[in-house]
């Protein structure tokens, strides 16, 4: 059975750091706020931020299954190249039926995951983590 890899990026410090020196180094590289005698350095600084922006984005395409989540909503990424995200307050229920797992919105539509290969553990947890949130967010 395949797994399922979690990332919780309320609680990621090291992911929050990468963004934060990301977005320092731009800023540095993009406006030029330390001159330097050779101009290439800015671009340099530049170049390493956008770099690490790039390693967090591409987070999502290193696992074939992945969830990432914070408190408002979630993205998800089972079996396919395509990813799907939910926001945790239009979420009216969920239902796991057959290795099925089909979240019922607010405005009737429908999002459906073939949990198929899934480890039955990690299909309890991302429906517990579903409801857990939209629970938290209708209170």
């Amino acid at each position: 059975m395949k797994r399922i890899h979690f990332d919780n990026l309320s609680k990621n410090w090291f992911l929050i750091t990468i963004l934060i020196l990301s977005i320092i180094f731009l800023l540095f590289g993009i406006f030029e706020l330390i001159p330097f005698e050779n101009p290439k350095i800015n671009k340099g600084i530049s170049g390493i931020g956008f770099l690490l922006q790039g390693l967090f984005i591409s987070r999502m395409f290193w696992y074939k299954n992945y969830v990432q989540w914070n408190k408002k909503g979630a993205v998800i990424r089972i079996n396919s190249f395509t990813i799907k995200s939910l926001s945790f307050d239009q979420i009216k229920a969920t239902e796991l039926n057959d290795k099925k797992l089909i979240v019922i919105k607010t405005n009737g539509n429908n999002v459906m995951f073939d949990l198929n290969e899934i480890a039955e553990s990690d299909s309890q947890k991302l429906n517990e983590l579903i409801i857990k949130n939209t629970i938290a967010n209708n209170v």
